[in-house]
């Protein structure tokens, strides 16, 4: 049994010696979670009653190879924008071509990004990229919080003398808003706002933005959250009922923007002027496009990249094409696409091209539907902005939850992406979700770093 197996198997046990004692503990869990906005809709943000243990190795490759592949995506996002038919490639709306070519006035458009990725075998894995709104980063840090102090883990790091470490996110996340500011030629304290639809209900984004803002304020910023009805720009100021508005954090999607809104729109017209600084910008909307991926696993697009990158990407990203009537590379053999998807559906799932829209397009694992199934999947992606990916094995792992007061176990896919921050790689989220695809079963863990000393 490894070491991180051991900490697990031993973790479980302390939770099973006394059932009153830590039926006692998850309650307390469950009002503390309450207390620090960690409950959604009456969810737990977290499904689970364990930390995700990693190593210190595996945190250092996971840092390591997200960099590099952050480096990687920056290289093929420059390519993008400045060239028509790569920018083809990508399947972009009118509008988002639009909103992708402005300059947001910073160097690095994700200022904050997570790539959708995970660990097997030690082994860094790349599925798609979440060029914005990186969900999890302060609910991950608000759980370690909570976690850290409990009976169960302080009852390891007594008894087995574990060294467990955080791995952090609000500081890096604040220097790198601030950096992009400065970049952007911002010499006062900018006066944020936060930007969110008014919705009927919560989300897990939305409460997420509510934490940024107490994180900000605490640190001394004056923010805002504001909605998109609210905002008006006029002689060159960007401005809600409350005030002017320097810096405007985006937690609104691109695509869900441009369902309520054109590009006549305030916030749009100031974006373009340059009269505030947009975290994200708009051009990090590129990243959360699979097609992006296609470019990056076509070594034709890749072959001047420095051998790192190229390394890299070949053994985290899996291979990608856009679907479509087209001819391609696969494996340096010129296939018809359409026709080689429907003869190997078992190596290859077909996913939405915007990763926004996962929750809203269903996707296909080519080994668990039958050929005529597949083929109406097919016929499916070519019309509605699909991708294809060669299939891979995500990590799964057992997770004691809290149901009703009584500690039971459930299997759950574990996805862990490092935070970039400015192109830096520092801290980490786990996000888990049920292995038998309920919703209700999803949601965060706080992630440790474990060492024995």
């Amino acid at each position: 049994m490894t070491q991180l197996g051991e900490a697990v198997h031993r973790y479980h046990r302390i939770l099973e010696a006394v059932p009153s004692e830590t039926s006692e503990w998850m309650a307390q869990l469950r009002e503390q979670m309450q207390a620090r906005g960690l409950v959604v809709n009456s969810r737990p943000v977290s499904p689970v009653v364990r930390p995700h243990f990693i190593s210190r190795r595996q945190y250092s490759n996971l840092l390591k190879a997200t960099e590099t592949l952050t480096s990687a995506i920056g290289r093929v996002r420059d390519l993008v924008i400045s060239q028509p038919a790569l920018m083809a490639r990508m399947d972009l709306l009118p509008a988002e071509k639009m909103l992708s070519a402005v300059d947001p006035g910073y160097s690095a458009p994700p200022v904050a990004a997570l790539l959708d990725s995970g660990l097997l075998n030690n082994e860094v894995h790349v599925f798609g990229g979440v060029g914005d709104l990186p969900s999890g980063v302060l609910y991950g840090e608000a759980l370690a919080d909570v976690f850290l102090n409990s009976g169960p883990l302080k009852a390891l790091k007594k008894k087995y003398k574990y060294k467990l470490t955080r791995t952090g996110g609000s500081r890096p996340l604040i220097s790198a808003v601030m950096k992009a500011w400065k970049e952007f030629g911002g010499r006062t304290q900018p006066r944020i706002a936060i930007l969110q639809l008014r919705l009927p209900f919560d989300t897990i984004e939305c409460n997420e933005a509510l934490l940024l803002a107490e994180v900000l304020r605490q640190a001394g910023y004056p923010v805002q959250v504001a909605n998109p009805e609210d905002l008006e720009y006029r002689d060159g100021i960007l401005s809600t009922p409350t005030g002017p508005i320097d810096l405007l954090w985006r937690n609104v999607r691109a695509h869900e923007f441009l369902m309520h809104f054109d590009l006549r729109h305030a916030l749009v017209r100031a974006y373009r002027d340059r009269a505030v600084c947009v975290v994200n910008s708009f051009r990090a909307e590129l990243t959360r496009k699979r097609a992006l991926l296609a470019l990056l696993t076509d070594e034709q697009v890749t072959a001047k990249f420095p051998a790192a990158e190229r390394h890299a990407i070949k053994s985290a990203i899996p291979w990608t094409r856009l679907v479509s009537q087209s001819k391609t590379h696969h494996n340096g053999t010129l296939v018809d696409l359409p026709e080689f998807i429907l003869k190997n559906r078992e190596q290859l799932v077909l996913r939405p091209n915007d990763g926004s829209l996962d929750a809203e397009a269903p996707a296909y694992d080519g080994a668990s539907t039958s050929e005529r199934d597949w083929a109406r999947a097919l016929r499916t992606a070519l019309g509605h902005g699909y991708v294809v990916q060669q299939r891979g094995e995500r990590e799964s792992a057992q997770f004691p939850m809290d149901q009703y007061g009584d500690l039971v176990y459930r299997d759950f896919v574990v996805g862990l992406s490092a935070h970039s921050f400015m192109g830096k790689a520092h801290g980490c989220t786990t996000r888990l979700s049920a292995a038998g695809g309920f919703s209700t079963m999803s949601g965060f863990a706080p992630s440790f770093v474990l060492e024995s000393h």
